[in-house]
């Protein structure tokens, strides 16, 4: 009598993030959509007409501000987490290799090495982490006024404006990326890729 053993199973799709991070990604997303909306509403003259409590809206926009570094801090008692802050931290040969290829234009996969983040998504995550950091400082000097001279309050609200536009340009490039790769949103949030998805995009990552 042969025993027949069945093929091994071949997994086909991957553990991406975490609960922890999807939901930090999520809160984070909602607090900028509020500072970004309400900014729309207080600096632009268009906007600014359709809405009847100022102060409701300078308030909104303050506290959502203040709270943006919260989910990520909080979320930082996440193994996978600070794990995935430290790839994002990292840049190796291939980074240099795919930023080459997208100066060149060049979108072969091939030539498109990345380990879990690409270099495109290092470079983001770093400047929009650096961007709130400034935003929240320049915001916090414009709020309480009584702390800083003049001279540093004018230095701050210039900052602030033309920062706040470069960093709406930013995530809007971010969002519609995000739109055109639908199993990339799956990933966020659901926290898992197919396997097709992750030996394409980010060969280095899956073994």
């Amino acid at each position: 009598m042969s025993l027949r053993l069945d093929p091994p199973q071949v997994a086909t799709r991957r553990q991406r993030f975490s609960v922890a991070e999807r939901w930090a990604h999520r809160a984070t997303a909602v607090l900028m959509g509020v500072c970004v909306l309400t900014a729309v509403f207080l600096y632009i003259p268009a906007f600014a007409q359709l809405v009847g409590r100022r102060a409701l809206v300078v308030t909104a926009h303050q506290w959502a501000g203040v709270a943006l570094p919260i989910p990520v801090l909080a979320a930082l008692g996440s193994r996978a987490l600070r794990a995935d802050l430290g790839l994002l931290n990292r840049f190796g040969p291939h980074d240099r290799v795919w930023l080459r290829a997208v100066l060149r234009r060049d979108k072969r996969p091939s030539s498109r090495p990345a380990h879990k983040f690409n270099a495109g998504q290092k470079i983001y995550a770093a400047w929009t982490a650096g961007a709130t950091l400034v935003m929240l400082g320049t915001g916090l000097m414009m709020w309480f006024t009584h702390l800083t001279p003049l001279t540093w309050r004018t230095s701050a609200t210039f900052v602030h404006d033309w920062l706040a536009l470069s960093l709406g340009i930013v995530l809007a490039g971010h969002v519609g990326m995000a739109m055109g790769d639908p199993e990339a949103r799956r990933g966020m949030r659901t926290g898992s890729v197919t396997r097709e998805w992750a030996e394409r995009e980010h060969p280095l990552w899956w073994p």
